[in-house]
């Protein structure tokens, strides 16, 4: 008998393993290295090579083989993971094992990784990996750009590991140095939110590192126990709540020939260690204020430690850090990213070279293709009226500030979302499109279609969307619908509906691909219309869509789910206005304990997973960034502004069915959200129901339990619609 939808759903862990990640492409174009478990419920991943010419893949390194295990679910990997590769895999939700992650030389011909703390090098031409047996454990190991050494961080300290086993200390040796103080990591404000994960670069030549120190002291500690094992220590976190002390973060150039020096910048006023690239056009860095306001790009003098500014932006809600920049062209131009004129475009230089018509998203690659003296800028960029899709442009704009620019052209036209790794001229494109599960990655050699396709071993679902994309509302609000499998979207039968969103900042629902609506389709064959809208907040919308929820994170996104919802009504007769439930986890969570709180008129039931209920426990970064200071004194900031957010003053007025799931080992939404929440609803005599799920963090990625959530959802459904459901075994 096959697996339900909901097994499946799980143990692929949502169809994710089995393709190709982390995908790079040699600088000559020869060779692309990527990881890829061996099958689409196998969640180990190994490192793997295709030769570009023939098109052979060969596998490198096996985890399994390289640690002498031979257990086909990996648990012994994971389980022996270190603390701070748990951490990362948090941060990045990542719930595969094995190797997760890995680091090359600048020629793309040896690779670092860790397994169970321990270090790795693979030879990528002779297809060969072996242990380096030095001194741990072994956490983000990357090797210098001549392959001659690594560095890795090891516990609180950063050490350089010779190929022949020796290693010595770089950094942590301090004796003034408290426990809280770490170096070459990322702290959680940079990789939770700024989605900076590392926290060391190599200079070009290999002779020194940049690497920031982080002393935690001054973070505010939160406690995460597991009430299921009361004999189990209690684990202590370091947590920057709005409001709150962040970490103190510095950079600094570490010679290998003991020389040291503290890069020097205005932290005081840019507290933020956006982003830092060093290539051989110099060091450069980006910093953030900490009402985010304003930012600055700087390129370090290497002989003084000085970080010179090279431009600066500001805005007068908040600078959005861009993946992929800033960063110095070849020639020494500074390539930027702004939110200017209600658009973001790139910026050479402080001159535009993107449209006023396309939102830039990310920047993938700075290219040679044509052998021309003006480098290739590609990157991901979609129209804002299309904010589904996303696609792959490239420009190259002259260095000849005189000159006339050209418009950007577009590398993928197939309606879709699409991302790109470059090296040389051999690219490799990322194609997830709707109507084809998974992810295709096609080769591009000289931008011509004309290469090999890296073989994916991920399942196919046993489901497919009965999907309709629409523009919804005088917002022309991005929305998905879905109907049962077979179920005519003509048919005038009235079904219970269930909006099924995110609908906050830095993240979309609704995309133009396959695999992004396949838990709304399970709902929906269960006997529901499902309804996913993108409102206000979400990207790829410009500048005035996203900024519309500054300083009120409820109202937009929660009135554009009741315009969505009126108008699917319009559009679809089976729409039942009198049977509505919502569901939704992180943000997704607040907003549908939102719905039922504040509009029991429009929304009859709520999942509310992992919500944010009090904004002044989340963290600094996100939460400040839209509800600025929640210590500030001002008549629009402050109490006044967290009070009008906060789902905690709304409780008396429950009247709805609530569900409210969490995960006691979450420590991004701590599990106090839910529970301060449930304290006020009894408080206030309101009937509520909460899920507390042991051990679990944020992502949920165990699969007995992320089946039986789904399953357990329904359940609620069921009884709180009046409904006669059971989970069907599609």
């Amino acid at each position: 008998m096959s697996d339900s939808f909901p097994r499946q759903y799980a143990r692929t862990q949502r169809f994710t393993l089995g393709e190709p990640r982390n995908v790079t492409v040699s600088p000559d174009g020869k060779r692309i290295v990527f990881l890829r478990s061996s099958a689409g419920d196998d969640p180990v991943n190994a490192l793997w090579v295709m030769d570009v010419d023939t098109g052979a893949e060969r596998l490198v390194a096996d985890p399994r083989a390289l640690l002498g295990l031979d257990d086909p679910a990996g648990d012994d990997i994971r389980d022996e993971v270190t603390d701070e590769e748990r951490a990362r895999r948090e941060r990045t939700r990542d719930g595969s094992t094995g190797i997760t992650a890995y680091a090359t030389d600048a020629k793309c011909q040896v690779a670092a990784f860790a397994l169970n703390g321990a270090l790795f090098a693979a030879g990528l031409l002779s297809g060969q990996a072996r242990p380096i047996h030095v001194q741990g454990p072994v956490h983000d190991p990357r090797p210098d750009p001549t392959a001659t050494r690594l560095a890795y961080v090891s516990g609180r300290t950063l050490r350089i590991g010779e190929l022949d086993g020796s290693s010595r200390l770089l950094a942590g040796d301090d004796p003034k140095d408290s426990d809280a103080v770490s170096w070459g990591g990322a702290d959680f404000i940079a990789a939770e939110e700024m989605h900076r994960f590392r926290g060391f670069w190599w200079s070009p030549d290999g002779q020194t590192i940049a690497a920031c120190r982080v002393d935690d002291g001054p973070v505010s500690e939160w406690t995460i126990a597991d009430p299921a094992d009361p004999n189990r220590p209690a684990r202590t976190v370091r947590y920057p709540a709005a409001g709150t002390d962040n970490p103190i973060v510095t950079l600094h150039l570490l010679g290998l020939d003991g020389s040291r020096r503290m890069v020097d910048w205005d932290r005081e006023f840019f507290p933020y260690l956006a982003h830092v690239d060093w290539t051989e056009d110099g060091l450069l860095m980006s910093v953030q204020s900490r009402d985010q306001r304003g930012s600055m790009a700087m390129k370090v003098d290497l002989g003084t430690g000085e970080a010179i500014a090279l431009t600066s932006d500001y805005d007068d809600a908040w600078i959005e850090n861009v993946p992929g920049v800033p960063r110095l062209l070849p020639g020494g131009a500074l390539l930027t990213a702004s939110d200017r004129d209600g658009m973001r475009r790139l910026y050479v230089d402080d001159r535009p070279v993107t449209p006023n018509d396309l939102q830039v998203r990310s920047v993938a690659a700075v290219a040679d293709f044509d052998d021309s003296d003006d480098p290739t800028i590609v990157f991901l960029a979609n129209d804002p009226d299309e904010p589904t899709e996303l696609h792959v442009w490239s420009t190259t704009p002259s260095t000849d500030p005189e000159a006339d620019g050209s418009r950007p052209g577009r590398f993928t036209e197939r309606v879709g979302v699409h991302s790109i790794a470059v090296g040389g001229t051999t690219c490799v494109v990322r194609s997830l499109v709707p109507d084809t599960p998974g992810a295709t990655h096609t080769v591009l050699v000289d931008r011509v279609v004309d290469g090999p396709t890296i073989t994916s071993h991920a399942q196919l679902p046993s489901i497919a969307p009965n999907l309709t994309l629409i523009k919804a509302g005088d917002r022309d609000i991005a929305t998905a619908v879905l109907f049962p499998t077979g179920h005519d979207p003509d048919d005038d039968t009235k079904l219970p509906v269930l909006l099924d969103p995110y609908g906050g900042p830095h993240a979309q629902r609704v995309t133009a691909s396959h695999n992004a609506h396949l838990s709304s389709q399970w709902f929906a064959d269960q006997g529901f219309v499902v309804v996913v809208a993108d409102g206000r907040g979400t990207p790829g919308r410009g500048a005035e869509w996203e900024r519309a929820v500054r300083n009120d994170l409820m109202n937009p996104p929660l009135d554009d789910q009741i315009d969505a919802l009126h108008d699917t009504a319009t559009r679809f007769a089976a729409v039942d206005l009198d049977r509505v439930a919502i569901r939704g986890w992180s943000f997704g969570g607040y907003l549908a304990a939102l719905a039922v709180l504040k509009r029991p008129d429009v929304f009859h039931a709520a999942i509310a997973g992992a919500p944010v209920t009090e904004w002044r426990l989340y963290d600094t970064h996100y939460t400040e960034r839209y509800l600025g200071d929640p210590n500030g004194t001002g008549p629009e900031e402050g109490a006044v502004v967290y009070d009008a957010n906060s789902l905690l003053p709304l409780a008396a007025d429950l009247t709805r069915p609530l569900l409210l799931i969490h995960g006691l080992a979450d420590d991004n939404v701590v599990a106090a959200h839910t529970l301060r929440l449930s304290s006020a609803l009894l408080a206030a005599g309101r009937a509520h129901e909460v899920l507390p799920l042991v051990g679990v963090t944020h992502m949920t990625p165990q699969e007995v339990v992320a089946e039986n959530i789904l399953v357990h959802q329904l359940d609620f459904l069921s009884r709180s619609l009046g409904l006669d459901l059971e989970a069907s075994g599609s």
